[in-house]
C-alpha cells in the first residue's frame, strides 16, 4: 500500500486546511473525549477526591509533555518545509536528527524529575489529604513518558508529510483501549487513580508501537539509512533551534499553569475539582481553534518551504474567520448548557463546585477568538520561522501568570484566576499581532 502524503502547495488553500484539519480535530476530539470519560470515571467512582487529586499533578505533568511536544512540533515544521522543497535525502536526515533528540530528550527528563515528584508536588501546595493520591498517579504517568513522546514523534512526522488521518486511527484505537482499561482498572480491579495511570500508559505504549511499525513499512523512502545518522551542523542547528524554541515556548507556557495551579491548590479542594472539570469541557470546546491552527502551520510550512507566499497570507485571512466563527458557537454552548456538562461530567453535587465551574467556562468562551487569533500566529509564526516572537508571547504568558499570583488571586480569589488566562491571551495575540504585521513583508520576501 502506497504512504499517505499530501502536497499542500497545491489547490485552494482553505479547502486543504480543512481537509487536513478535520482528521487533526477528530483526533483532538477523541483524545478530550478520552479525558472526560477518564474524570467521569475517577469522579463516579472514586468521588471528587479523586478528580481533585489527578487535577493537582496537571501542570506539573504539562511543564514536561509540552516541552517535549513542543520540541516535536518543531522538528515537525522543519520536516514539513523539508518536504515542501522536495529534498528526500535531507528528509531522511531530519528524521535521524527527531530519533536521536527524543531519545536525548526523553531519558533526561524522566530521570531529573521522576525521583523529586513528591517534592515538586508539595511546592504546588498540593492538600494534604490528597497529597498520596496526586504522588501515585503522577509517578506512574511520568515513568510511562517515553510512550507518549515516542507517539507524538510519530504523528509528528505524518503530519509533516500531510498525513493527518493515520495518526487518527492509532488515536482512536489508543483512546477505546484506554476507556476499557479504565473500566477494568478503576471500576473493576479498584486500584484507584493509579490504575487511571496505567490506563493511559498502557494504551499510549500501545498506540506508539503500531504507529511506528506502520511508519517504518509505509514510508521507506524516509527512513534514514546507516548513512543518514551523521547529521550535518548546519541541519542539527535548524533542527534544535526550531525545536527548542518551541519547546521551551510551550513549557513556558506549562510554567505559568504551575504558577497558576499552585494559587487553585491554595484556595482548596473545591475549587481544584471546579477548575478540572471546567478545564475538560474548555478543552473540549477549544479543539477546533487547536485544530485549524495545527493545520494551518503545516500548510504555512509546506509552502515557506516553496516559496509560496500569497498562499500563506491568503490562507491565514480565512482561517481567522473560521476561529471567529467557533468562537461564537462555543461561548453560546457554554452559556446555555455550561450546568448541564459539569453536572454530567463530575456527578458532583456540591453547588459551589458547580457554581465556579460554570463560571469560569463563561469566562473563557468569551475569549476564544484573541485565543484563536493566538493559536494561529504562533503556530504559522514558527512555521515560517520566527523564532524570538513566539517565544517571547511566551514569557508574557509566565510574567502575566506570576504577577496575577502575586497580587490578583491574593485579593479576588477564584475570581483571578478566572481572569487570568483570558486577559492573557488577549494581551499576547495584539503583541504577535504587531510583529507579524511589522515583519511579514521582509519575511515573506525571501529569494
Amino acid at each position: 500500500m502506497k504512504a499517505r502524503t499530501n502536497d499542500m502547495t497545491e489547490g485552494t488553500p482553505l479547502k486543504v486546511i480543512i481537509y487536513f484539519a478535520v482528521p487533526l480535530f477528530v483526533e483532538t476530539l477523541f483524545m478530550q473525549a478520552y479525558n472526560i470519560v477518564d474524570t467521569m470515571i475517577a469522579g463516579h467512582c472514586l468521588g471528587d477526591d479523586a478528580i481533585a487529586a489527578i487535577g493537582a499533578t496537571a501542570a506539573l505533568y504539562s511543564v514536561l509533555i509540552y516541552f517535549a511536544n513542543g520540541m516535536n512540533n518543531g522538528f515537525g515544521v522543519v520536516m514539513a518545509q523539508i518536504f515542501g522543497s522536495k529534498d528526500t535525502v535531507r528528509m531522511r536526515k531530519a528524521v535521524a536528527a527527531a530519533v536521536i533528540l527524543n531519545a536525548a530528550t526523553t531519558v533526561i527528563l524522566t530521570a531529573a524529575v521522576l525521583p523529586f515528584a513528591r517534592f515538586l508536588l508539595d511546592m504546588l501546595d498540593t492538600p494534604n489529604d490528597i497529597s498520596e493520591m496526586s504522588h501515585r498517579y503522577i509517578f506512574i504517568i511520568l515513568a510511562g513518558m517515553t510512550a507518549t513522546v515516542a507517539y507524538n514523534m510519530c504523528a509528528g512526522f505524518m503530519r509533516a508529510v500531510g498525513n493527518s488521518r493515520t495518526p487518527l486511527y492509532f488515536l482512536i484505537a489508543s483512546c477505546l483501549l484506554n476507556i476499557a482499561l479504565d473500566f477494568l482498572f478503576i471500576a473493576g480491579l479498584d486500584m484507584g487513580v493509579a490504575g487511571a495511570a496505567f490506563a493511559t500508559v498502557a494504551s499510549q505504549t500501545v498506540s506508539a508501537v503500531f504507529c511506528a511499525i506502520y511508519i517504518i513499512r509505509r514510508y521507506g523512502i524516509y527512513m534514514p539509512s546507516v548513512k543518514d545518522w551523521h547529521i550535518s551542523k548546519a541541519l542539527a542547528k535548524e533542527m534544535l533551534s526550531t525545536g527548542f524554541s518551541m519547546g521551551i515556548m510551550s513549557s513556558v507556557l506549562a510554567l505559568g499553569s504551575i504558577i497558576l495551579q499552585k494559587s487553585i491548590n491554595n484556595l482548596g479542594k473545591e475549587y481544584i475539582t471546579a477548575h478540572t472539570a471546567s478545564r475538560r469541557i474548555f478543552e473540549f470546546l477549544m479543539m477546533p481553534l487547536q485544530a485549524i491552527a495545527n493545520a494551518c502551520a503545516i500548510f504555512v510550512g509546506q509552502n515557506f518551504g516553496a516559496r509560496l507566499f500569497g498562499r500563506i497570507r491568503s490562507a491565514m485571512k480565512r482561517v481567522l474567520w473560521i476561529e471567529l466563527a467557533w468562537s461564537i458557537i462555543a461561548a453560546a454552548a457554554a452559556f446555555t448548557g455550561g450546568k448541564t456538562f459539569i453536572r454530567m461530567l463530575t456527578g458532583t453535587g456540591n453547588a459551589e463546585i458547580i457554581e465556579n465551574a460554570v463560571y469560569n467556562l463563561k469566562i473563557c468562551t468569551v475569549f476564544f477568538f484573541p485565543l484563536g487569533i493566538l493559536f494561529v500566529l504562533r503556530n504559522s509564526m514558527q512555521a515560517m520561522g520566527y523564532k524570538t516572537a513566539p517565544v517571547l508571547s511566551g514569557g508574557i504568558e509566565l510574567a502575566g501568570k506570576a504577577l496575577s499570583c502575586a497580587l490578583v488571586i491574593p485579593a479576588f480569589k477564584y475570581k483571578g484566576v478566572v481572569f487570568t488566562e483570558p486577559v492573557i491571551w488577549a494581551v499576547c495575540a495584539v503583541f504577535l499581532a504587531a510583529v507579524y504585521f511589522k515583519t511579514k513583508g521582509k519575511k515573506m520576501s525571501v529569494n
